[in-house]
This record gives C-alpha cells, structure tokens and sequence, in this order.
C-alpha cells in the first residue's frame, strides 16, 4: 500500500501526458461538485423568504401587504412564501426566473424603489411587469398549488364555477387574468385591460 502512494504522488509530482489528462479530469470533476453545491446552495438560500425580504424596499411594501390576505393566513394553515408565487419550481424555469430577477438587484443598488413614495410611483409597471410573465407562463406558479383536475366546481361562487369550468379549462383565460391584486394591494387600474 506504501509503494502505491508512493508511486502515486510521484506520477502526480511529475505528470506525464497521460497522466496529466486523468488528473485534470480528476480535479475539474471535484472542482465541479464543489461549484455546483455553492451553486445550488447559493440558489436556495436565495430562495426564501427571509431572502426576499431582506431588502427593506420588499419588507415595507409589498410583504407587509401579503400579510393582509388569504395567502398568508388562512383556515387551512397553508401559507404562501415570496417564492412560491414568484418563482417556478422546476429546476430550469427556476434558472431562468433568477436571471430575469438579477435586474431587481440593480433597482436595489440604484435605489429605485427604496421609499414608498418611489415604490408607488413604479408598482403599476412593476404589476403589469408580473401581470405579463404570469400570463406568459400560464401562470405556472399559481398551478404550483392550484392543480385545475382536483377544483371542486360546486364548493365555488357560481361565478368563480362557471369561470373556472369555461374560460380556464379551455384555456382562453389563465390565473392572472382574474386574480390581479390577489396577494398585493392593486395599483391604479386605469387603462389594465378588463378592469374598465
């Protein structure tokens, strides 16, 4: 066992051409785990809501309008985080997602929205902003936890039935057409498409 160490560390001491491509495989695939353990733990912990709203511009605003409505509390116990509802579950929309979010970062270091007055003076294109990206995604978050096979029709308003039954599962409608303003306070409204 001595003599293979030894033979060992003097083949890593002084490499040959062979040799030297198994110890660069060797390393670049520990290297790679490393990376990628950073990588995803850096994605979780970005992935919370103590993350979100670290930011005092996301604490004094909009979570402070979030503890106000039927997603933070309610009868059943279930809570919805900052993520659940901004943040697609599946590994390669949740990628993407994070890119797009990386401008929020630059409106935190340029302080576009760190006063209410500037945060309301923004929230309808930042509404609108998410509006857009839920509409495009089939509101791919709500469904996270609103599965459209397990609705019961008749525990809903005839309204919200009749809805749910035509326009949703036909797929002219999606969540975000008729939920706006379901976890934040709704910005002025004048001129939003189905809000005349």
């Amino acid at each position: 066992m001595k003599e293979i160490i030894k033979i060992g560390w003097e083949t890593l001491k002084r490499p040959s051409a062979y040799f030297s491509l198994g110890f660069l495989v060797i390393g670049g695939f520990i290297a790679g785990i490393i990376f990628w353990g950073g990588f995803n733990t850096a994605l979780e912990v970005s992935n919370t809501e103590q993350f979100c709203i670290s930011c005092h511009e996301m604490e004094n605003n909009v979570y402070e309008e979030l503890k106000t409505t039927i997603h933070f509390s309610n009868r059943s116990g279930v809570r919805a985080t900052c993520p659940d509802c901004h943040v697609p579950h599946k590994w390669t929309d949740k990628i993407a997602r994070k890119m797009q979010a990386s401008k929020e970062v630059w409106g935190k270091i340029f302080g576009t929205i760190n006063t209410r007055d500037k945060f309301l003076a923004h929230r309808k294109r930042l509404a609108q902003n998410e509006w857009v990206r839920l509409k495009a995604n089939d509101s791919l978050e709500c469904r996270n936890c609103h599965n459209f096979d397990y609705m019961d029709f008749t525990a809903q308003s005839p309204r919200a039935s009749k809805q749910h039954s035509t326009s949703l599962a036909s797929g002219d409608k999606t969540c975000i057409d008729c939920h706006k303003g379901i976890a934040h306070q709704l910005p002025n409204m004048q001129g939003v498409e189905g809000w005349e």
